[in-house]
Parts: structure tokens; C-alpha cells; sequence
């Protein structure tokens, strides 16, 4: 079987997001006590950019305002122009975001990186952070003198950040003035992203201070080895006691239907989903929050994940190996399925040729029931600035104006794929083609995506059959996506406890599901998180969201 390199993993890891996820503690930024509320409730709440749709080509499949994406099956053969000017004006800027892809070379010796800050007008001091050290280096940022902090600042979602609000609320940019109601129209490619990505980003204290990093509205999701599955039996409409039978059809030798990596614990979001169990948090008609955990769909869900264990379906080594050694195996045809982002569909279309025909899974029934799929927060992260003098905001608001581009335009091209004939050539279809040097100057090993981008849309290249497919796919599960209430929302207690409070659930699931505890263990389990902080947690939700609503 091909082997699969370390810069194709990290590459692939980044696209998905939703998995990769494995939130430590931090103490380093813990501030004093004598914090402002960060509390959206008695505030007044600062309007969502007037989102103005950019003009660009038209899809070849329409979008949707339930959250079905436009698709493209072939790439723009006109590219439109969505910046009249260069943004900077020669200064020096200093960035920060987290990275997915190897150290890139030099500023001096990399031609991408050239190419970008002579489009930008500006020189690009980049402190790029990879995902294995992002918090401790959060931390780090956090806690130091605030003349220190970089320009522009990536706030990653993948990990719960202790007095996240806290410390954004004390040393960033309030971008109220510059960007709330029609004010963002002075950025139009920042008015074009979607009201929907700057709720789940949410207000600090009632105010705007981030920009959101738009992501469709499917979240984590199981991503199968078609062939594999089609032949043990697998149809349209199954049962959950169908995926069982499935799974362990596909199941043979050292071949396993299911695997599982740290992080993602046994695929426990996509089955919870399709168990219809609320995502995290549920909000009832009176504003009232009910956490997941205490829903007796999610632990039945956990019954299921430990069954389909006990029948040999997971791998062995599940959730004790990488994202990126888990990616490996479904490659090589090991294990036949992962859970991953819906934003994996693009590597895993790409590397997965002619090797498997991957293909995301439709949610199976529970007694009757259409299963749902895991609605994801349609910020993954967002971007603050530093604080600084009028004319200075305004600079870096350009330079993100610029990289938030939307696909179909000049800009869009070459903040992904570099210059033509130097990065990238062009396929039968005209879509972008990296050559030798592209697949290493490009925007994964510079990773500029983290700190603007424009709004995703469906396009894998050279493939309108995969586009055809999933948006299809979306067209089906889209309407039965299970939203997170707590998304856009501020609680005090998640801030500081949140990622402590959050291991103590994910340790006993794994606990249940690989056979070390009992399913009893599970209701203990629930009430020790009601009594450390879910029930604060629950009344903090409750209190924002009338706030919001």
C-alpha cells in the first residue's frame, strides 16, 4: 500500500477540525479576580455585521438557507476581483495562528510568502504555532505584557482556553466601531461572511471583537470506505441494528469496520447524533438548558458504541492512537471508517484516490426514529487584534478584508495555491494544480487560512462526481443537524472549568465503551459534572441566551 506523508496527515487533520480536538488544562492565564463580566446579559447587544453577499460566479449547486453549501463542479473560469487596492502600506505586521502543516521555509527563501506580502503591502513576521503546542503557547501570549502580543491573533476552537473571553475582552481591539451593522462595509469581503458564523463566535460583554472563520453547517461526521461497507450489506435508510450488522460483516482478520483515534473517543458525536441526542447542550421553549450528558438518548448512545466494541468492530488500539496515525489506516483499507470533520471531504477525495471511494455516512434510525447528524460550530476560531490607534486597526482589517476572499476570485487563488507557473498549474478543468514547489510554499505550512478566510463552499478538483455527491449528502441530514444551544454563548464557569469538567465525561465514556466500567458508572459519573459545575454552567447558558434573544 502507498505510504502516506507526515505533511499529506497534518494536511488532512486541518480540513477535517471537528476531531481534532484533545483540550488539556491550562493555569498559566488565569487572570485576577477583579475581571469584567464577559456576560452578554444587561448589556447592550452590538448589532452582527450586515452580512452583504459578495458577487462572484455562480454555482453549479445551489446553496441553501437550511445550510446546504453551494457547490462547484468545475472551477471558475472567470475570476472575479474582490479588492480594488493594496490593503498595507510597507509596515511590518506580526501574526500568530495555529498550524497543521510543517515550519515553512523562510520569508527570504519562500516565493509564496513573497507573492502574499507583495499582494498585502505589507512584510508578514509570522509566529506559527503547531496544534500539539498551541495551548501551552496560548497560555504563554495570555499572561505576558500586552505591548508584547502579536498584531493579529488566531483564537483556535479545538481547544477550550481557561478566561478565553477574559483575556480577549482586556486586551483586544473592540471591533464594534469598525465592523457591527453597516460599518463592515468599509471590508467587503469581511460583510460577506455569513451572520451565522459570527453568532457561533459570539459576543464578548455584548460587544463584537473577533472575525469568525466561516465552516458549513455538518460537523462531525463518520467518513467510510464506500466499497468496503457497500459490499458487507450496507443501504440506504438502515436501522441501527443494520449498522451493526454491517460493521461486523466488514469486520475480518485485521480488518475492522470502525476506527477511533484520541480525541474522538469511539466516534461518540456521530453516534449520539444519529441517537438523536442533543449535541453538549439542548435549550427548551422557557430558555431553559439541558446538558446532553444527563439525556438517556445520549446514554444509550454510549450502550451502542460499547456493543458494537464488544463484537470486535474497533479496531484494537482505538482512542489510544493519533488522529494521524488513525488517518493512516483508513487509507491503507485497515479500518473502514473515521470520524472526522465534514471539511475532511477535500484530502480525503484527494489522497484516497484510486486506493478507496470515500464517502460520508447517513445516519441510521434508532426504534423508528431518522437518525440526525452533529451540527458544527460555524466558527472554527476567530481572529482579534491587538490594541492600537485608529488607522492601525483599520491596516489589519484590510490585510484580513484581503484574505477573506471568496473562492471564485483572484484573491482566493493566490492566498491558496501561490502564482501560477511557480505554484501551481492548471488541470483539464482549470482548477489549480500545486507543482513540486507548491506542495511546499503553500497555505498549510503558512498557514493564512487561520486568520481570515472567506466562506467555504463545496469543490474538490478534478472531481464533479464527489461535489454531485456530497451535496446531495447535505441535501438529505442538513435538516436533521443537532445544534449545540450553547454555541455564541458566554458562561463564566465553562471558561475556567469547561476542559476539566469535559475530560471527567469523555474519561468514563471511553471507560464503558473499551469495557473497564460498567454502563451504571455513567449516571455517577453525570451528577459528580452537575455538582463540579454543569449545573452553574446550565444557569450561565440560560441567562445569555435570554440576553441574546
Amino acid at each position: 500500500m502507498p505510504r502516506m506523508s507526515r505533511r499529506t496527515l497534518l494536511r488532512s487533520m486541518a480540513a477535517g477540525g471537528a476531531a481534532v480536538c484533545v483540550p488539556g488544562l491550562l493555569t498559566a492565564c488565569s487572570t485576577e479576580s477583579g475581571d469584567s463580566d464577559v456576560s452578554n446579559a444587561g448589556k447592550k447587544l452590538a448589532p452582527w455585521p450586515a452580512h452583504k453577499p459578495a458577487k462572484g460566479p455562480q454555482p453549479d449547486l445551489a446553496p441553501s438557507d437550511a445550510g446546504v453549501q453551494a457547490g462547484y463542479t468545475a472551477y471558475p473560469a472567470d475570476l472575479v476581483k474582490s479588492v480594488s487596492r493594496t490593503p498595507g502600506d510597507g509596515s511590518t505586521i506580526k501574526v500568530m495562528s495555529v498550524s497543521f502543516g510543517t515550519p515553512p521555509k523562510p520569508a527570504s527563501a519562500n516565493r509564496f510568502w513573497a507573492a502574499v506580502e507583495k499582494a498585502l503591502g505589507v512584510k508578514i513576521e509570522y509566529t506559527i504555532v503547531s496544534q500539539a503546542d498551541y495551548q501551552k503557547k496560548m497560555a504563554t501570549v495570555m499572561a505576558a505584557d500586552p505591548d508584547d502580543l502579536p498584531d493579529v491573533i488566531n483564537i483556535f476552537s479545538g481547544f477550550v482556553l481557561p478566561r478565553e473571553a477574559e483575556f480577549v475582552q482586556r486586551r483586544a481591539e473592540d471591533l464594534t466601531p469598525h465592523l457591527s451593522g453597516e460599518a463592515v462595509a468599509d471590508y467587503p469581503n469581511l460583510a460577506n461572511i455569513p451572520t451565522h458564523a459570527w453568532r457561533d463566535m459570539g459576543r464578548i460583554g455584548g460587544r463584537v471583537y473577533g472575525i469568525p472563520l466561516e465552516r458549513p453547517l455538518p460537523g462531525s461526521t463518520l467518513w467510510l470506505n464506500q466499497g468496503m461497507f457497500t459490499g458487507a450489506g450496507m443501504k440506504e435508510g438502515w436501522t441501527s441494528t443494520d449498522f451493526a450488522a454491517v460493521a461486523k460483516q466488514a469486520t475480518s482478520g485485521r480488518t475492522y469496520a470502525l476506527g477511533a483515534a484520541s480525541g474522538s473517543l469511539f466516534g461518540n458525536a456521530v453516534h449520539s447524533a444519529a441517537h438523536n441526542a442533543p449535541q453538549e447542550w439542548a435549550v427548551t421553549e422557557n430558555g431553559t438548558f439541558r446538558p446532553a450528558w444527563a439525556d438517556d438518548r445520549f446514554k444509550a448512545s454510549i450502550a451502542f458504541q460499547a456493543e458494537l466494541r464488544k463484537n470486535g468492530c474497533y479496531h484494537p488500539d482505538a482512542t489510544s492512537i493519533s488522529q494521524i496515525d488513525l488517518t493512516t489506516l483508513y487509507y491503507n483499507g485497515t479500518v473502514g471508517s473515521m470520524q472526522d470533520g465534514f471539511g475532511a471531504y477535500l484530502p480525503k477525495y484527494r489522497e484516497s484516490r484510486g486506493k478507496l471511494t470515500p464517502a460520508a455516512a447517513l445516519p441510521y434510525s434508532v426504534d423508528g426514529e431518522p437518525g440526525g447528524i452533529v451540527a458544527a460550530r460555524r466558527s472554527f476560531g476567530y481572529t482579534v487584534l491587538k490594541k492600537a490607534k485608529k488607522e492601525r486597526v483599520q491596516l489589519l482589517l484590510r490585510v484580513l478584508d484581503y484574505l477573506a476572499a471568496p473562492f471564485g476570485s483572484q484573491e482566493w487563488e493566490l492566498v491558496h495555491y501561490g502564482v501560477e507557473g511557480t505554484h501551481f498549474t492548471r488541470g483539464k478543468d482549470g482548477s489549480p494544480q500545486p507543482t513540486k514547489l507548491g506542495e511546499v510554499e503553500n497555505n498549510t505550512n503558512l498557514p493564512l487560512k487561520y486568520l481570515a478566510e472567506g466562506p467555504q463552499v463545496l469543490f474538490v478538483p478534478g472531481m464533479p462526481d464527489a461535489v454531485r455527491a456530497l451535496h446531495a449528502w447535505q441535501q438529505k441530514t442538513v435538516p436533521r443537524a443537532i445544534r449545540n444551544a450553547s454555541y455564541g454563548l458566554q458562561s463564566r464557569t465553562k471558561n475556567s472549568q469547561g476542559t476539566t469538567l469535559k475530560a471527567l465525561l469523555e474519561d468514563t465514556v471511553t471507560g464503558i465503551v473499551a469495557g473497564r466500567l460498567p454502563l451504571s458508572e455513567w449516571d455517577a459519573t453525570v451528577k459528580k459534572w452537575r455538582g463540579r459545575g454543569g449545573d452553574r454552567m446550565a444557569e450561565e447558558f440560560a441567562k445569555d441566551f435570554t440576553a441574546n434573544t
